[in-house]
């Protein structure tokens, strides 16, 4: 017996801990109702879906799937991974695969996810291991689909309230960490699933720190106390000593998001072009990257990543120009006796865009424009103003996909509750663009469509696209086999040691 408790005294004196940190608790930690990044990131170590990227996000791989083959150009075929079990010990098959599509699509569900599935027919498990999804048309994310986590049908298949389910605060996953605890305002703890398909993760725990204040977030990240955080420029530039990369190591590249001002487009205001483009051409968007970020950021001239197959080089950022904005805000009825006015609301989970905000409404005051602020809580920002759509502009962002469908952002049919396109934005050229480059499976058709809508959409102005930062994350140099790439540091993390 002594022996025995020595042995668990000393696995747990060699335990190891990842500390991160998080600046809101998760609402849901649901794979199909995660929409605030806390409950995406958080579902990322719990869920797997069928595939996923490798390691250079050229190709995809299998996950929970063994194997898949499309039968035709319609028709794709899963083999699921013989011996995966939940968190809770329960077979994993191929009816929860079933039971995901039918859920998300069911009419207890509100999620911005449903549309990812719109071109599923219908899905059938052919035997415990095997599932077919048959698609309406050739598609060109048929395989992307299926990077949705997965959800237990043995958990859910009675639950009558799935939106307010305790399984959303209380989830199991066949992920490679299970939810140990989740306390509002308090530390989130995940511990590594024994049994976990590919292999036990080598790190034992991952302690997500609920810090709202990006300061706080900071001062903890020099003092030792996360073991992974980002930094924003003038940090990694003025206010960590050289010390403190002794201790860690830096990772710069791009970052794979973008930060907009978007418009509130039922507004009259807004409706008009000229309004939008004067509001654009009085913007600095180089200023806004120099002051912000300090060379370690880019102006976004779209919204499609960089590089990418989808990304139109041809279409550039509007160069400022006061004359022109104030004639067009004349033209449009407004000047120094009827000034514009707005609000822009953003929130402070992010140190960066108040300040961008600020800068805003000093450019846009040299133009007549009378712009006022409001800073708000994330969780507050989501759901008193961005979902209601009790905005008249908003400062916000969106990541920069691998594989982009404007479907979710820029299609009218996503205006509608729990859709992302909540600035309002119909443009019927534009959606039929977006229709035909669903069934374009050819890669560079597809990729000349994709840019065709790119330009488009920037010539229309429903967003302004302001600048790309470039990430800096600093990894304590004690955690060993992170290994950069385009889809970032995440994609090997159970093969991380912690020494």
């Amino acid at each position: 017996m002594r022996t025995f408790w020595l042995l668990i005294l000393t696995l747990s004196l060699h335990a190891s801990t990842l500390h991160l940190a998080t600046s809101t608790n998760p609402a849901r930690v649901n794979p199909i109702l995660a929409t605030d990044s806390a409950s995406s990131e958080i579902a990322g170590f719990v869920f797997n879906g069928l595939v996923k990227y490798d390691k250079d996000a050229k190709t995809i791989i299998g996950d929970l799937a063994d194997s898949y083959r499309f039968e035709n150009n319609t028709t794709l075929l899963f083999t699921l991974r013989d011996g995966v079990t939940w968190h809770d010990g329960a077979p994993f098959s191929a009816e929860d695969v079933v039971f995901t599509y039918e859920l998300i699509n069911s009419p207890k569900v509100v999620s911005p996810y449903t549309s990812t599935f719109r071109m599923v027919q219908s899905v059938e498990a052919l035997d415990p291991r095997t599932v077919r999804v048959v698609y309406k048309e050739p598609y060109f994310k048929a395989l992307e689909t299926w990077m949705m986590g997965i959800l237990p049908k043995h958990l859910l298949e009675q639950e009558s309230d799935i939106m307010g389910s305790a399984f959303n605060t209380k989830p199991v996953g066949t992920g490679p960490y299970r939810l140990a605890k989740l306390e509002f305002s308090k530390d989130i703890e995940l511990e590594a699933y024994e049994r976990y398909f590919e292999h036990r993760p080598k790190i034992d725990r991952i302690v997500f720190h609920v810090i709202p204040d990006p300061m706080t977030r900071f001062l903890m990240l020099k003092s030792g106390q996360l073991d992974i955080g980002s930094l924003e420029a003038m940090q990694f530039e003025r206010q960590v000593e050289p010390a403190f990369f002794e201790k860690f190591r830096d990772i710069e590249e791009i970052s794979h998001s973008y930060t907009y001002l978007g418009f509130n487009l039922r507004l009259e205001k807004f409706k008009d072009p000229r309004v939008r483009r004067a509001l654009s051409l009085a913007i600095d968007r180089r200023a806004l990257v120099d002051i912000l970020f300090l060379g370690h950021g880019q102006v976004c001239t779209g919204p499609f990543l960089p590089g990418g197959p989808a990304f139109n080089r041809a279409v550039t950022a509007p160069q400022r120009d006061i004359e022109t904005a104030r004639a067009l805000l004349k033209e449009a009825g407004f000047d120094a006796q009827h000034p514009l006015r707005f609000e822009i609301a953003t929130s402070n989970s992010s140190a960066i865009r108040p300040y961008a905000a600020q800068i805003l409404q000093h450019q846009l005051s040299q133009i007549g424009v009378e712009v006022t602020l409001r800073v708000m809580e994330w969780q507050a920002f989501l759901n008193m103003v961005v979902f209601p759509r009790k905005f008249e502009t908003v400062l916000l962002g969106w990541s920069l996909s691998l594989t982009p469908d404007p479907y979710l952002l820029w299609h009218s049919d996503n205006d509608k509750p729990g859709g992302f396109n909540f600035i309002g934005y119909h443009n019927a050229a534009l959606d039929t663009l977006i229709e035909r480059m669903q069934y374009t499976v050819d890669r560079d058709r597809l990729a000349s469509v994709q840019q065709e809508i790119f330009a488009r959409i920037v010539t229309d102005d429903p967003y302004l696209f302001l600048f790309i930062p470039n990430a800096i994350t600093v990894a304590d140099r004690r955690i060993k086999n992170i290994e950069p790439s385009i889809n970032g540091i995440w994609h090997n993390f159970i093969d991380w040691e912690k020494e």
